[in-house]
């Protein structure tokens, strides 16, 4: 599967954004997806994932209330709705699949990676 990350751009801190994965090559809904995120000169780490089936979702803690991670099996397209950004938001966003039947938080697990969009947020 291919994956195409984008929404990413430039926002003042308090402000809103909301980042698509549009996949192609694959059954979509065959995937568990995730999101994560890596802020210049720090390590990628994890930011939300979700079920093949949409029904379950697991977030960082450092993202609890902010963020809210979707899914659109029939137009094959994850989101990441990005609320209350501050400063720590600023970084690639990557998202990305994997076949597994259960939901992932650990990058090396995941297969399939999309190119990454970049989430600057102005203070």
């Amino acid at each position: 599967v291919q994956l195409q990350a984008s929404g990413g751009g430039l926002v003042q801190a308090g402000g809103s954004l909301r980042l698509s994965c549009a996949a192609s090559g694959g059954t979509f809904s065959s995937y568990t997806m995730g999101w994560f995120r890596q802020a210049p000169e720090k390590e990628r780490e994890f930011v939300a994932a979700i079920s093949r089936d949409g029904g379950r979702t697991y977030y960082a803690d450092s993202v609890k209330g902010r963020f809210t991670i979707s899914r659109d099996n029939a137009k094959n397209v994850v989101y990441l709705q990005i609320n209350s950004l501050n400063a720590e938001d600023t970084a690639i966003y990557y998202c990305a699949a994997d076949r597994a039947t259960v939901v992932l938080t650990t990058e090396e697990l995941y297969d399939y990676w999309g190119q990454g969009t970049l989430v600057t947020v102005s203070s």
